[in-house]
This record gives structure tokens, C-alpha cells and sequence, in this order.
């Protein structure tokens, strides 16, 4: 059987024998919505637990419209004229300023914002590129449930309105992305984000994904959402080709609630423990660097048997995707040793990109990763504690040599967009 992976802006193939084929799990979303315009324009006439946003924006002046960075696939090109009509509509002499919610990650470039909301928008209105290391941008503003810091950006404490628009998937420690994520991680401070993802909370059971209640997270995100007086959400379900499947839109909590409801039973995939797991990060622009590619590989994990192989098809064409991230798993003796390490990190000593190179470590203790690049420097990758590929059958016949060649083979084509879980012998969920 041959298999398609998504793989940077394309796709890789393999065939797979199919008695070895344990099978090829996707999330069960409905088809795209036959017009997304239409479908983003019924959600905003009809919001959850809040008035229109055209009535929200009556009498307020200073409007900040928080947007998804480079490293988020939303579909911002339709989402964004909306938002902007719509506040215009409510009050057209509003000073709307379009912050870009990069938390951790590099700031966005200018071509990266006319890849995401094209040159008109770039040209003619504000846009802000938060910077979470830039004090100059950020304002205290309290104390969050875990007892950090919440430090914002100051554009958003002292703006008369607050909307965002963003995605929901299922996220690897949040639970779900989108809503309250928008604030924190995406436009706090360094210090905010460190407290938020300590390893503590990393560790947590209630931090995997799919999982809000019990997820000590999420209960930050969701406190520095309502500080920040986020009133207005535009998120929406997207599928494999990145298009609109459903929109949700109206209050930051319940909105949010009602879209991790929908997507909750159509992502959870059904998958029996296997020796290979292979999987991916969605392709472009989720799979740029091995940092963001740890989500994918969770899904994997979920199913894939102790002292089993993950195979990881990831471009990775923007390298590691942070620095410290690349040094604590390259200097590490064993991702062993680096766990031993991270897990006696106090609460308020967390590191930058700790809780990536702590899932990543965890992973890599119990599995072998095998990354499946031509875009990326396999040497980086290696002194990482990962295995190298140039192509799918290359990274099979490496894992056949660990579990055995007539090992069977699960494929979850797109890791970020599924809950995965493991389907016991007798058909029951484990």
C-alpha cells in the first residue's frame, strides 16, 4: 500500500507491505465548508456568549486584534478582513492595531506577514510583532494561579478592546490551541511563558493532549486570558489542507469551550500499540523546525510500544528552532539523564525551551526517533539523540534492524491533528 506523508509544502510517499500495515489513522472532520467566507461570516452574526463584535467595538478607540505568527497555518487572509470590517463597522474611527503573537519563537518577518495576510493589509494597517525578551513592550499585570508573574504586553493592558483570532487543534501540553493561548504564551513575557511551562506542569498528567480539566496549563492560560480582558475570539477548525471546516466565534471561554468540544470526538483516532509509528507535523508551516515537530511525535508516542520506533517526517528547513533547545539535548550524556536533570528544575527556575527538550526527552527515552529530512543538517539532528533518514523506506529498514523487519507499522499522516490513543487486543480503549 503506498502511504502519503505531509512533508513541508509537498508530501512524501512510501509502499508498505500491507500485512505489516497495522493501518492509516486521520482525524474524521467533516469535509471543508463549501465557501469559508460564508461560514466565517455566520459565526460572527451569531457569536457564543457575547454580543456581535461590531456592537463590542461601539465607543471603544484603541483596539488591538491579536494574530497567530508565521509558525501557526491560520487562515488569516480570510479571517482578518472580517475582523477589521467588522470593528470598523461598530466604530470606523477605532485605532486598530494588529499585534502578532509570536511568544517563544522568533519574530515574524515582513515576508512572512504578507505570506499571511497579503500586501494590502501589510501596507495600510498597524502591526505590532510582539516581542516577549522586549521589557520596553511589557506591563505587569498580576499573579498568575501557579504563582508566576503574568507579564503582558502593554498594548493589550491598556487597549479598550481585545480580539484574536487563531486555530484549534489539539495541542501536546494546553490540550487544545486557540482561545486563551493567544495572551499566554502568545503575547506575554519571557518570564510569564518560563513560570507557565515549568517542568512540573510538563509532567503533569493533566497536560496531554485533549485534556483541559485537571491541566494546571491551560487554568494559567485562562486566568491571563481574562486579565488581559480578551473579549472577543475568531478561531477556527482547519483540515489537512489547511481549509475551514468550522468557525467559532464570541466570548474567549465559551467560544473556546464549544470548538474543543466539536473537534474533541472527530480528532480522537482509535490506534493499536505498535513497534513503528510513523507520523508527521502537518507539513509546512508546522513542520519548519525539529522545536515545533515534538508535537507531532507525541501522537506517536501515545501508541507506539516501549523500546518502539517513531518515524518523523519533518523538513526542518529553519534548523532546531531555538538554541537552547539544540544545547541541553546535544550536551546531554542520554535524554535519561537530561529527564534526571529537568525534573529538579524549581518551579521559578524553569529554562528557555525547557519544556520542549523535556517532552523531546521524554520521547526519546522511551522510543527511538528516526527524523525523515533532506532539508536539515543530520548531523545537528544526531547529536540530539535522533536518527537520521533521507526517505521513508530508508527509515523503515533502519527500524526493522531495532524491532525486526516484519515489525508492524501504524501511520498517523498528520500527528498535530488527532487525539491518540491505544486500542487493546480484545477492541477496547486502554
Amino acid at each position: 500500500m503506498t502511504i502519503k506523508v505531509p512533508y513541508g509544502k509537498s508530501f512524501l510517499e512510501a509502499d508498505i507491505r500491507e500485512d505489516r500495515l497495522a493501518g492509516v489513522f486521520r482525524s474524521d472532520l467533516p469535509v471543508a465548508a463549501a465557501d469559508a467566507g460564508s461560514e466565517v461570516d455566520r459565526a460572527l452574526d451569531a457569536p457564543i456568549g457575547s454580543p456581535r463584535l461590531e456592537d463590542l467595538a461601539v465607543g471603544k478607540r484603541k483596539v488591538v486584534i491579536i494574530a497567530s505568527d508565521h509558525t501557526r497555518p491560520v487562515p488569516s487572509k480570510i479571517l482578518m478582513p472580517r475582523l477589521l470590517e467588522r470593528i470598523r463597522r461598530g466604530n470606523p474611527q477605532a485605532e486598530i492595531t494588529i499585534l502578532i503573537a509570536t511568544g517563544f519563537h522568533r519574530l515574524t518577518t515582513r515576508e512572512e506577514l504578507v505570506a499571511k495576510f497579503g500586501e494590502r493589509i501589510v501596507d495600510e494597517e498597524k502591526i505590532v510583532v510582539h516581542d516577549s525578551g522586549d521589557e520596553s513592550m511589557l506591563v505587569e499585570a498580576g499573579t498568575l494561579p501557579s504563582g508566576g508573574k503574568l507579564i503582558v504586553n502593554r498594548l493589550v493592558m491598556s487597549a479598550d478592546l481585545v480580539v484574536s483570532e487563531g486555530f484549534i487543534e489539539p495541542h501536546f501540553f494546553a490540550g487544545f490551541s486557540g482561545g486563551r493561548k493567544s495572551i499566554l504564551p502568545g503575547v506575554v513575557s519571557r518570564t510569564t511563558v518560563l513560570a507557565n511551562h515549568c517542568a512540573e506542569f510538563i509532567a503533569s498528567e493533566g497536560a496531554r493532549t485533549g485534556r483541559l480539566d485537571g491541566n494546571p496549563i491551560h487554568r494559567d492560560m485562562l486566568f491571563a486570558a481574562r486579565t488581559a480582558k480578551l473579549a472577543f475570539i475568531l478561531n477556527v477548525v482547519i483540515d489537512g489542507e489547511k481549509r475551514i471546516v468550522r468557525a467559532f466565534a464570541g466570548d474567549c471561554e465559551a467560544a473556546h469551550a464549544e470548538g474543543c468540544a466539536y473537534l474533541r470526538d472527530l480528532a480522537r483516532i482509535r490506534v493499536p500499540l505498535s513497534d513503528i509509528v510513523i507520523t508527521s507535523n502537518g507539513g509546512y508551516p508546522l513542520d519548519q523546525n525539529v522545536y515545533q515537530s515534538v508535537k507531532g511525535m507525541t501522537a506517536a508516542e501515545a501508541v507506539c510500544r516501549e523500546g518502539g520506533v517513531i518515524v518523523m517526517c519533518a523538513s526542518c528547513s529553519d534548523g532546531a528552532g531555538g538554541e537552547s533547545f539544540r544545547k541541553n539535548l546535544s550536551e546531554a550524556a542520554s535524554p535519561r539523564e537530561l529527564l534526571e536533570r529537568i525534573v529538579k528544575v524549581p518551579r521559578d527556575k524553569t529554562e528557555p525551551d525547557q519544556w520542549e527538550f523535556q517532552i523531546l526527552a521524554r520521547v526519546l527515552d522511551r522510543h527511538t526517533v528516526i527524523m525523515v529530512t533532506t532539508d536539515c543538517d543530520h548531523a545537528m539532528l544526531e547529536a540530539m539523540h535522533l536518527k537520521t533518514a533521507s526517505t521513508i523506506e530508508e527509515a523503515l529498514e533502519m527500524a526493522g534492524e531495532i524491532v525486526g523487519k516484519e515489525a508492524k507499522v501504524a501511520v498517523i499522516p498528520d500527528g498535530v491533528s488527532v487525539i491518540a490513543e491505544v486500542l487493546g487486543s480484545g477492541g477496547e480503549m486502554r
